[in-house]
């Protein structure tokens, strides 16, 4: 029985990662929108100024260039995804805290379909963000397929009792 707790409290933790991400993105989208018909340029120099980041160094150089080639459309547009992102990650980690079989492979999926475009970031240039989320990626994913493959014999309705 503790196994199975400790898979139920796994699965809540996904799950919680899960919905942080969620809401992150949704907090994010909703800012965007506080950005239409200002110049956002001007803030995203403000920004890199504030957190003292060397504007013509690269990521920096990136941010800025893109801030200024933005407008109110690509704006909505960002905000848009942001939400529907926001809805596909509550959905999943909803379907995990149920420990649903379709939320964990969803989950699987949704998140395995990123570690090859991490490998080969990680492998252009390697920092520790970069190793850090493939890394996090990796476990988050090998653990649900453990889960998946333990509990493979299971049907839902036993899984839903545990």
């Amino acid at each position: 029985m503790t196994g199975k707790k400790t898979h139920s409290r796994g699965l809540h933790v996904v799950a919680l990662f899960e919905g942080a991400k969620g809401l992150l993105v949704l907090l994010v989208g909703f800012e965007l929108l506080t950005f239409i018909h200002k110049d956002i340029h001007e803030a995203a120099v403000r920004l890199v100024e504030h957190i003292h980041l060397n504007p013509a160094s690269h990521y920096p150089r990136i941010f800025l260039d893109f801030a200024e080639r933005i407008n109110d459309s690509k704006l909505r547009n960002l905000a848009i995804a942001a939400a529907f992102y926001s809805i596909v990650r509550f959905i999943e980690a909803f379907g995990l805290w149920l420990r649903k079989r379709w939320a964990e492979w969803f989950a699987i999926l949704t998140g395995g379909i990123y570690i090859p475009v991490e490998i080969y970031e990680v492998a252009q240039h390697v920092t520790w963000p970069r190793v850090t989320v493939l890394f996090v990626n990796i476990g988050v994913v090998s653990y649900l397929l453990f889960v998946l493959i333990r509990n493979g014999g299971n049907d839902l309705n036993s899984r839903r009792n545990q």
